[in-house]
This record gives structure tokens, C-alpha cells and sequence, in this order.
């Protein structure tokens, strides 16, 4: 049986393994006869050519400035990541240990909005960043998804939890609210804002439909986006194409090897018991 769970493991792992192999064997091939040639065979999966010419194209084009459409991402995905954290964090422990008798039911409306399709939204938003003027900037690529229900929800799952006992203690000490969010609840959330940050990553680093919709010319571009262009300007060279997306690959796989590691250990070294 054990044997049986590896094996279903390597199955499944090839599934998504194989597709990156092929995105970085045709990276690496310069010709682009050969990567046609090459299509549905073994080949198409291994590398038989070492050249870093189509990462050197992708890097050096003056049309495509993948640099700038890097940085763009990594200030958006960071500074979105950040705020995010402290807003829904906040809103979820204020509705968990706050005041009023109301909090139920905020709680509930902010629960309903995840039956909400997402780009229904998108219309109503792009009318309001249009009258505020900022279609093509930073700020409206970040400010939209700040607020998150289902994060929300899921901070508030964790928080609701904490002891009561320990939040009264706390009040005994003299600790505000905030001060109890801070120096208590937060660090404590650590697997929470793990799998928060893994989940808001993701969407912001291949969020399309947003930029697509916000963004007019390159310099508040996102990878996303740049990507869909370069393809549009590229069909023909597969090589760039596959660079492309590889380069594009590289951070979202050393930012979940790296918050994994993080993720295991918040889990084992981080808990609330009652």
C-alpha cells in the first residue's frame, strides 16, 4: 500500500512537471525549426541544446521591456501582500474580540459576498478608478484587493479560537484592542498569514483581467499582461515565448519553496491550545 501511495505520488508529480520540462527544453533551443520538429516526441521534454540566446532576447528587447514588467510585478505583488495582511487580519479580529453586537451580522454580509461572482464587480470598479483618475498607476492594480471575505473568513476562524482567557488577560494588563491584535493574535496566526500569503501571491502574480482592463503602456505593466503581449508580438519564435514564461515561473517556485518551509514550521512551532 505504501509503495502504492509513492507511485500515485510520481504519477501525479509528472502531471506538473512535465509540462515546465517542456517550457524549459524549448527555452533552451535556439532554433525554431527544431522545436517543431521536435513536437510530440521525447525530445520535446528533454534538452538536447544548452543556449541561453532566446533568455538573452527576451531580456534585451526594447519592446518588451521584461525588467520593468518584473519590478512592476514585484512592487504590486509585495505592497498587495503587505496591506493585505494587516486589513484583513485587522477586520477579522475586530469582529472576532471587538465591540458591538452587530458583529455577527457584518461577519455574515462580508461571508455572502463570496457568492458574489468576481468579475460582476469588475465594471463598477473600473467606472470608479475612472472617475478618480487612476487608470494606470500602481495604486489601482493594489487598492481593489486589499479586502478579501474569503481571507477574512479565514483569519476569523483562527482568532475566534484564541482562549477567551487569554484575550481577558490581556485587558486585565491594560492592552487596547490593537495592542491585543498585535502582541498576541498575530504572531499566533502564523499559519493563517502563511497560507494567506501563498493564496494572495498566486493571484496577484497571474491576475490578467484587472491589469488588462487598467493598464495602458508598459511602465505600470505587469508580467501577466506583458505576457499575453509578447505572445501576441512573438507567435512564430516558441523559444522566446517559453523564456518568457519561465522567467515568469521562477519567482512564484522560490517564493513557495521558501514560504513552505515556513508554513511547516509555523504549524509545528505555533498553536493555541485551550
Amino acid at each position: 500500500m505504501q509503495y502504492f501511495k509513492y507511485f500515485l505520488a510520481f504519477i501525479l508529480s509528472m502531471f506538473i512537471l512535465i509540462p515546465l520540462m517542456m517550457a524549459v527544453t524549448i527555452s533552451l533551443n535556439p532554433s525554431n525549426t527544431d522545436i517543431l520538429a521536435n513536437m510530440g516526441s521525447w525530445k520535446s521534454f528533454i534538452p538536447q541544446v544548452f543556449s541561453f540566446d532566446n533568455y538573452r532576447a527576451v531580456w534585451s528587447d526594447p519592446y518588451h521591456p521584461f525588467g520593468l514588467y518584473l519590478f512592476n510585478t514585484f512592487l504590486i505583488t509585495s505592497i498587495s501582500l503587505t496591506l493585505s495582511l494587516v486589513v484583513n487580519s485587522c477586520a477579522a479580529f475586530s469582529l472576532a474580540w471587538g465591540e458591538g453586537k452587530y458583529r455577527k451580522y457584518i461577519l455574515a454580509a462580508i461571508i455572502s459576498v463570496l457568492a458574489i461572482p468576481g468579475e460582476s464587480l469588475v465594471l463598477p470598479q473600473l467606472l470608479m478608478v475612472s472617475k478618480a483618475n487612476l487608470v494606470d498607476t500602481y495604486a489601482v492594480q493594489i487598492l481593489p484587493g486589499l479586502a478579501n471575505a474569503f481571507f477574512i473568513f479565514l483569519f476569523y476562524q483562527f482568532f475566534s479560537k484564541i482562549p477567551k482567557d487569554l484575550i481577558d488577560a490581556a485587558r486585565v494588563d491594560g492592552f487596547s484592542l490593537f495592542q491585543t491584535y498585535l502582541k498576541i493574535a498575530l504572531p499566533l496566526s502564523k499559519p493563517v498569514c502563511v497560507t494567506v500569503c501563498i493564496l494572495h501571491f498566486l493571484g496577484i502574480w497571474n491576475s490578467y483581467l484587472w491589469p488588462i482592463m487598467v493598464t495602458r503602456g508598459p511602465e505600470v505593466r505587469p508580467l501577466s499582461v506583458a505576457m499575453a503581449a509578447y505572445f501576441g508580438s512573438n507567435q512564430t519564435q516558441w523559444g522566446n515565448v517559453m523564456a518568457f514564461a519561465v522567467c515568469m515561473a521562477i519567482p512564484v517556485i522560490i517564493f513557495f519553496l521558501i514560504i513552505q518551509r515556513q508554513f511547516i514550521a509555523s504549524i509545528t512551532g505555533s498553536s493555541v491550545k485551550g
